[in-house]
């Protein structure tokens, strides 16, 4: 009997620290709200509460039109990294 994977043939989920990473490293040289939206594949109404959320916890910055990961968001990716290396 061969098993199938079922779970394979679908996009998974993203958690929140994994969409909160993928934001930080696209905006670390600085970034676009609308360059934001594509590279994470979410629509304007989540990156904008996620970018919300990042600017009050001062991981990200807006620079005029720019976001820019912070100090602080660097440190957050740091960690992200050896949590996910821990885990696998």
């Amino acid at each position: 009997m061969v098993r199938v994977d079922i779970r394979a043939s679908h996009k998974r989920r993203r958690d929140k620290c994994e969409i909160i990473a993928n934001i930080l490293l696209i905006a670390r040289k600085g970034a676009k709200k609308t360059h934001i939206v594509y590279k994470t594949n979410l629509n304007f109404k989540l990156v904008s509460k996620y970018l919300s959320l990042l600017e009050a916890k001062g991981l990200i910055e807006k620079r005029g039109r720019n976001y820019t990961t912070t100090e602080k968001g660097e440190k957050f990716l740091q960690i992200y990294k050896e949590l996910k290396e821990l885990l696998s």
